[in-house]
């Protein structure tokens, strides 16, 4: 009778602390017309998405440079943060969308072979919010990401202003045109996606994707429509880029969050910048 009873408590528990938990699905495949190859995605639904009817708030969490759909969940802990903190009450329940970006730096590549950006906006979007239960208003919808992904989630939301209420980059991989006039790994890094480099100079293409160049030609009416958080360590590579950005948005008067923390380009780093980054997405979707 005593184990039955210790059965049935342990059952009990183990179904609640369970129900805590949200679900992670990884590595789905998205069918583009736009690019050539499956688009690869993760997803972290909330922990009551299959015991409530209601529909979610939606982030779309980018990744960095020569990682995948499966970085912030593997190493960046995204889900046990989001569950933590939606069992604390520090945000609410929201799905987290997790696109392969490849090396695609989220933009339309110059020769026009991988319109990158196009199929995230024209299809995977609408994709993933027709195929899951998500708002789908500005005001429910957040980017953020990290490096690569954190200049991705900038350029995307300056782009697309009206797509977007809030962006969190963090250790965003945003240059300056001094840093890319003189970089000598150029040609390695960029040049499959933003074209040639002209001498002594950047590319047209490359400011129409420059978040610091994006601040000069897009309504900033629209810029200040969106909420802005900047976290950048103090130790990190990409500190010239990401304070140019803040001293920038400064004069432009454009309001935004600008932290720098101890670290360096690093996924402890990331980790422990994640929570205060939902909270900052939260307080659109919290009401």
């Amino acid at each position: 009778m005593k184990n039955a009873i210790l059965l049935f408590i342990l059952l009990v528990f183990g179904t609640v602390a369970s129900a805590q938990h949200g679900k992670v699905f990884e590595s789905l495949e998205f069918k583009s017309n736009l690019v050539h190859y499956p688009v690869e995605y993760s997803i972290y639904l909330p922990p009551d998405y299959y015991t409530s009817e209601r529909s979610y708030p939606v982030l779309y969490l980018l990744h960095g440079y020569s990682d995948d759909e499966t970085g912030w969940i593997q190493f960046g802990e995204a889900n046990r943060i989001s569950d933590e903190g939606i069992a604390n009450g520090d945000f609410p329940p929201c799905i987290i969308v997790m696109p392969d970006g490849k090396v695609s730096w989220y933009i339309n590549s110059a020769d026009g072979n991988d319109p990158w950006e196009d199929m995230f906006i024209q299809e995977f979007i609408p994709f993933i919010e027709k195929e899951y239960r998500i708002r789908s208003k500005k005001e429910f919808r957040a980017i953020a990401g990290l490096s690569m992904g954190g200049n991705g989630s900038l350029l995307l939301a300056m782009r697309n202003p009206d797509l977007f209420t809030s962006c969190v980059a963090m250790s965003a991989g945003t240059f300056t045109d001094e840093e890319i006039i003189a970089n000598d790994q150029y040609d390695a890094y960029f040049k499959n996606i933003y074209g040639a480099k002209p001498k002594n100079d950047v590319s047209e293409h490359w400011k129409a994707n420059s978040p610091l160049h994006l601040l000069d030609s897009v309504d900033i009416k629209k810029l200040k429509s969106i909420r802005w958080y900047i976290d950048c360590g103090d130790d990190d590579f990409l500190y010239k880029g990401n304070s140019a950005l803040h001293v920038k948005m400064r004069n432009l008067e454009i309001p935004h969050q600008y932290r720098v923390r101890n670290g360096g380009h690093e996924w402890s780093y990331w980790r422990t910048g994640l929570f205060d980054g939902l909270k900052f997405i939260a307080d659109d979707f919290h009401r």
